[in-house]
């Protein structure tokens, strides 16, 4: 535990607020909490219905403690993260067993598409955090009997919060789980279950619209959902293959395990490998979908994530530990290249990669996952060793991206009053952030200044 909140509650302001996104959404929150109203969201005064108030509410709450500038939109979502893992390993027990639970828990927590989207205020973790607890408590387990069976009630729950994080696309990525439980649609439909969603999803939905109108309507579900599915207007286009470029990313270092995915002949009780078809599934189905937009960012797929690493989890817990040791020699030697990630993004252009160097290191890294494999618990010190080196990176890269990307280091140095009109997009919009209004462009502010003096002159 020590280890997760070094790595998830420390070190939350070593960078301000980062990408075009993060500031956006923190001035929303610190809106709300400013003005008391957690219904409307606003950016810098006006209006603005791209994303639902989940994330908001949380900064909000941040904002109304006094954390600052940095830490208010950041912690609560750092603590939905650590929270999430603690839930994602008691169900993951329940629905498998306390061995792959601890596998799968191990490496969501030290995958690198995790621990990043859980160091920047955007609406990706509470979306996956909400829709794996949904998809979780709808497998076999300890559900109750009859209709109002707790666990798919908490799940009609945790899927109302989900869409209150990011609209439609937690829905969508549900529709498998109900295909396989069609039998049971009554008691999603006609029962307790679809009553909490709609007391969870709705309210906030139907009181924008009668605040706000249609265009709230229009914005945020034809403009954002549709629209971002189907049309170039996101400025995100990206060919259908994308995900399986950067998917593995988000898995570092443990996508090396991603063919266990295919093996045949899993292990366990017919509850348990209906739970692995139905998790297998929603993975699947949501990577064609993501696949099939016009838009695309590799925090999009995050939601699919965790039950990757849970099917990943039980297919190592059914394996011989001799044949299962060899597969973290892999994970630790990639290990070897996060030492020269600063450095990759600190260099100039046309200065070529120290490739020697990493390849040095990865082989340094493949000898000790080596020694690893032959010790009685080569898990726990290889997730211990990723935890350590995911700590280093983020206390040598985080402050380099504070400097390079965000527009605090600039705020700080000069309390800008104007914008450039080439500044980045990220860095403008944070620099608005920090100084809690839209600036001025430069060159408006000096032909304001230039004209009195000329007015004067003439007189």
């Amino acid at each position: 535990m020590m280890t997760v909140a070094a790595l998830y509650l420390t070190g939350l302001t070593r960078m301000g607020m980062y990408s075009v996104d993060e500031p956006r959404y923190a001035d929303i929150a610190r809106t709300m909490a400013r003005t008391g109203d957690w219904i409307t969201p606003k950016l810098w005064g006006q209006p603005w219905f791209e994303k639902p108030p989940l994330l908001y509410w949380m900064s909000a709450v941040g904002f109304k403690l006094g954390l600052g500038d940095d830490l208010s939109p950041r912690l609560p979502l750092a603590l939905l993260s650590v929270s999430f893992l603690v839930f994602f390993y008691r169900r993951l027990s329940v629905v498998f067993d306390r061995p792959a639970a601890g596998y799968a828990t191990a490496m969501l927590a030290t995958s690198a598409g995790w621990l990043a989207y859980s160091h920047v205020a955007v609406t990706d973790v509470p979306l996956t955090a909400c829709f794996t607890a949904a998809l979780l408590l709808a497998l076999p387990g300890s559900d109750g009997a009859g209709e109002r069976g707790p666990a798919r009630v908490a799940a009609a729950l945790a899927l109302g919060l989900a869409m209150l994080a990011k609209s439609l696309p937690p829905l969508i990525l549900f529709v498998p789980i109900l295909v396989w439980d069609r039998r049971n649609w009554r008691r999603w439909f006609l029962s307790w279950p679809l009553v909490v969603f709609l007391a969870v999803a709705t309210p906030w939905h139907w009181i924008s619209v009668v605040r706000n109108g249609q265009e709230f309507l229009y914005e945020l579900f034809i403009r954002q959902q549709f629209g971002r599915f189907f049309s170039a207007e996101r400025q995100h286009q990206q060919p259908w293959w994308f995900y399986a470029k950067y998917a593995p990313v988000l898995l570092f270092p443990w996508f090396p395990l991603l063919p266990l995915l295919f093996r045949k002949g899993w292990t366990g009780t017919e509850e348990t490998r209906d739970s692995i078809r139905k998790m297998a599934s929603v993975v699947v189905f949501g990577f064609i979908f993501f696949s099939g937009g016009v838009n695309k960012l590799p925090g999009y797929v995050l939601p699919l994530l965790p039950a990757t690493c849970a099917l990943l989890g039980a297919a190592l817990a059914s394996m011989e530990p001799a044949r299962r040791s060899r597969l973290f020699i892999a994970p630790v030697a990639l290990l070897g290249i996060l030492p020269f990630a600063a450095a990759v993004v600190t260099r100039k252009a046309g200065e070529p990669i120290p490739w020697l160097a990493v390849l040095a290191s990865v082989a340094v890294c493949g000898a000790i996952g080596l020694f690893l494999s032959s010790t009685s618990r080569p898990f726990i010190l290889t997730t211990l060793l990723a935890a350590v080196a995911f700590c280093g990176l983020e206390a040598s890269l985080f402050p380099v991206l504070d400097g390079l990307y965000s527009a605090r280091t600039l705020w700080q140095a000069g309390n800008t009053s104007c914008v450039s009109p080439v500044v980045p997009r990220g860095t403008l919009l944070g620099l608005y952030y920090y100084a809690g209004k839209v600036l001025p462009d430069c060159g408006i502010v000096d032909k304001n200044a230039v004209l009195p003096a000329a007015s004067g002159q003439k007189k």
